[in-house]
């Protein structure tokens, strides 16, 4: 059940940000609940081992380098998936800052 509410959540901030971001592209509803699938196991998966090989740049930015690492997820899932699209590096960090708001502030309502 908890599963099934994060992805909820995941694809309502991913819908947010798709309305709110221009350069963010997102076919229908299933290609957002897909992305938002996509987007966990991305995260789950790819992002730990990315985090690792970056962290010495991540040092030295003083982890602001997290936040393009956080958008490069965001943009390998939309590489991947048909249907949504995202046009640079820009509108990837505005949508991953929409998700991570929108994100946080529903699962402090549940």
């Amino acid at each position: 059940m908890g599963f099934l509410i994060r992805l909820v959540i995941s694809a309502i901030s991913l819908a947010l940000a798709a309305r709110l971001i221009p350069g963010i592209y997102v076919r229908d509803w299933g290609t957002l609940f897909l992305a938002a699938f996509l987007l966990g196991i991305v995260n789950a998966v790819v992002k730990p081992l990315l985090i690792l090989l970056t962290f010495p740049i991540t040092l030295v930015t003083l982890g602001l380098f997290l936040l393009v690492v956080n958008a490069a997820m965001l943009g390998l899932v939309a590489w991947l998936l048909p249907g949504f699209s995202i046009s640079g590096l820009v509108p990837a960090l505005l949508g991953w800052l929409v998700m991570a708001i929108v994100g946080s502030l529903l699962s402090h309502l549940i």
